[in-house]
């Protein structure tokens, strides 16, 4: 078993050896003709996903995340007056469960913390916590925000902060905010359900941090570079909270010839491999973990165009392809990593797909 379900509480569920007939919940931009948010059937033998239906209440969710427990579905509204909403899943169709509730503009991700929702807020360059109810749905109003501060060389990207992920670490105690904009990385707590700064992290200036994933053991973090097609190995002390950059490995085998800006990352959940889709090569790399570095293997098509997330479930990586508009899934060969396409199913301005 290599691939497993990173749940948004920073737990890990480990897939079989076929992915095993769940739900996979999608989502798009409506803006550029997307459906919105998306319920498909996972095939128990291939993967493949079945689209079951459509729901286009909420506008541009571009991210998702489900509860531990599954029956509850969070996803930002990726606007200017960006909001996170919650439904109610176990059918085929998600059903909102109470209003959508404000966040910062922007948001780009979030995930479950101390009782909360967190969302990364790009626009603002703030991460926003929304307290949440004993049965999951949104108390609303959100109960505090930080503010990031910062920025980086880069002008037509890092003049000012861009949250663009956040989730809790393995331990629990710690919410871990990533800032494209100020090349840093932030360890949080909440105090009265206010996200306060407890350490904050420069990585290399000019990389554009925009993703960071977990080694299954816990001591390792590996932050995927949008600015610099790098991948950032780091050591992580759960006790002090203290996240320590050791080095940085390509993610492309040459020097790309046109735009190249990686995107998704994920770890397998036996703790050997690292992949990374790059948007404008259209590749997924597949990293060898050796000891505190990696190794970089091999790239390989992502099966469409402008891979926006990876996800890894089981032996398989599902990947959404913004711009051919289409979410592909792979076969994971356990011994060398390598991802081999088996299908894609046709959805527009697909940018997130997760496994419930």
């Amino acid at each position: 078993m290599i691939g497993c379900a990173v749940l948004p509480d920073g737990s890990r569920r480990e897939g079989t050896a076929v992915t095993d007939g769940r739900r996979a919940y999608i989502g798009s931009f409506t803006t550029a003709g997307g459906p919105g948010l998306v319920t498909a059937q996972v095939d128990a033998r291939s993967g493949a996903l079945t689209v079951l239906s459509r729901l286009d209440d909420l506008a541009d969710p571009s991210y998702l995340a489900l509860s531990r427990g599954g029956d509850t579905l969070y996803a930002v509204s990726e606007t200017s007056e960006g909001t996170v909403a919650a439904y109610r899943v176990g059918r085929d169709e998600p059903e909102p469960a109470g209003p959508a509730v404000r966040v910062g503009e922007g948001p780009t991700h979030l995930g479950l913390f101390a009782g909360h929702v967190l969302t990364a807020d790009y626009g603002s360059g703030s991460v926003t916590a929304v307290p949440l109810h004993p049965d999951g749905t949104l108390t609303g109003p959100a109960s505090g925000a930080l503010r990031h501060t910062g920025s980086g060389p880069c002008p037509q990207r890092q003049r000012e902060p861009h949250a663009h992920q956040v989730q809790p670490d393995p331990s629990g105690r710690w919410a871990v905010s990533v800032d494209l904009g100020t090349d840093s990385v932030r360890v949080c707590t909440l105090a009265d359900g206010v996200p306060v700064l407890h350490r904050e992290t420069a990585l290399e200036p000019g990389s554009g941090p925009r993703h960071l994933a977990f080694h299954p053991d816990g001591t390792r973090a590996y932050v995927v570079n949008e600015l610099r097609p790098t991948v950032t190995v780091c050591r992580w002390d759960a006790a002090g909270g203290v996240l320590t950059p050791l080095a940085e490995t390509g993610v492309l085998p040459a020097a790309p010839a046109g735009d190249a800006y990686p995107s998704g990352i994920a770890v397998s959940c036996d703790g050997r491999f690292v992949w990374t889709a790059t948007r404008g090569e259209d590749v997924l790399s597949v990293l060898a973990v050796d000891g505190e570095d990696l190794r970089l293997i091999t790239t390989v098509p992502c099966g469409g165009h402008w891979p926006r997330a990876l996800t890894a479930h089981g032996r398989r990586l599902y990947v959404a392809n913004e711009r051919s508009g289409d979410v592909t899934w792979f076969t994971v060969d356990p011994d060398t990593g390598v991802p081999h396409r088996e299908g894609s199913v046709g959805l527009p301005a697909a940018s997130c797909v997760i496994i419930g």
